[in-house]
């Protein structure tokens, strides 16, 4: 108690209070406390003292507020260490689960990049494939046209040693007789034959075609994964994109359950309130998680944009207070049910205080 140690203790009495002194009239016993001061004093302080005009009490009766305050402070660092305990343990145990889902994902990862290697592998094989095919359907071609070059010098050369013999026949008759006989083949050979000029065959088309597709991929793996990963649509819609490592989601004890089912309505949902990536079910009060909303981004129409995730209900309340939930299926953890409040306002032709809503968080 403040201002003991300025008391001086009297030994052997039968009353805690009577064992000390007050240090201003010596002779009296301190049975009294200032509340002002912080310190016990005798009966005499408030009235001829220093004391004089102070709220002042009984020192037994201050002593015994001060041992409520005690075991109420006691009992309140042993609810706030186990809540310490508490957040050690899930810490530890998302810690754990951290882990473990970090080598999952690794693993994924090893899978998914052994896939794409193989698929590029196999793209390059088909590549090359398609090179050697082509390759191979040219070389044919010049071989075939090759032997027929060839052959058509044989039967020049046989036409150029028949024409020599007849040159070299010395019977005139036997001259123009021989040459009667090949001249047509004579007049066909005397005009220049075709010349052949192979087009060259190029693979130009499939280096640029992959060159491209490398430099596509290098422009996406250029800039860093997390700035990918924010402006990834599916990973906007898991929530989880912007998230720090190490966040944590610090929150105030909430009331007690029971304080809320009191309020406790069963609605029917109006499908047009509902967030987009919610769909009704088949009970009114269920809903699912969509992977994505619907096509055209419908929004809630007659829901207020500050409302966030929210699902109204068809009819509206005209006063008091009103609670329900909705059950999300197959959401996982993070969604959570609340009441409307004050600050939010529904559009439409309904008074805008006149309704409530379904919370979602977390997803």
């Amino acid at each position: 108690m403040a201002g003991a140690a300025a008391l001086s203790p009297t030994p052997g009495g039968p009353e805690d209070a009577c064992r000390w002194r007050c240090p201003e009239h010596g002779d009296r016993a301190a049975e009294l406390f200032c509340r002002r001061c912080r310190r016990c004093v005798c009966a005499l302080c408030p009235v001829l003292g220093a004391h004089r005009g102070h709220p002042v009490g009984l020192a037994l009766e201050e002593a015994a507020h001060v041992q409520k305050l005690t075991q109420e402070c006691l009992q309140q660092l042993a609810t706030k260490k186990q809540q310490q305990v508490g957040n050690i343990n899930q810490i530890e145990d998302t810690a754990g689960r951290l882990q473990a889902h970090a080598e999952s994902s690794k693993t994924w990862l090893t899978e998914k990049f052994s896939e794409l290697r193989l698929l590029l592998d196999e793209e390059e094989v088909l590549a090359k494939k398609f090179i050697d095919k082509n390759t191979q359907l040219a070389l044919q071609r010049y071989r075939e046209q090759i032997k027929s070059c060839g052959e058509q010098i044989n039967v020049m050369n046989d036409l150029s040693n028949r024409v020599w013999s007849i040159s070299q026949e010395p019977n005139p008759v036997q001259l123009l007789q021989e040459y009667t006989a090949a001249e047509q083949e004579m007049q066909r050979h005397m005009s220049l034959g075709e010349l052949c000029h192979p087009v060259p065959l190029s693979f130009e088309p499939v280096k640029s075609f992959f060159k491209g597709l490398m430099e596509a991929m290098q422009g996406v793996l250029q800039t860093p994964l997390d700035v990918r990963l924010k402006e990834n649509m599916n990973c906007q819609l898991s929530g989880s994109s912007s998230t720090k490592p190490g966040s944590l989601l610090k929150t105030s004890p909430s009331p007690e359950r029971s304080l809320f089912l009191k309020y406790a309505r069963t609605p029917s949902l109006d499908p047009d309130t509902m967030h987009a990536r919610l769909r009704l079910s088949a009970r009114p009060p269920d809903g699912a998680l969509r992977a994505a909303g619907p096509p055209g981004g419908r929004r809630p129409r007659r829901a207020s944009t500050r409302c966030g995730r929210c699902w109204a209900a068809t009819a509206f309340f005209a006063a008091g207070r009103h609670y329900w939930e909705v059950d999300v299926q197959e959401a996982g953890a993070g969604w959570w049910a609340g009441a409307a409040y004050a600050s939010l306002r529904r559009r439409g032709p309904r008074p805008p205080p006149a309704w409530a809503a379904t919370a979602s968080r977390g997803a």
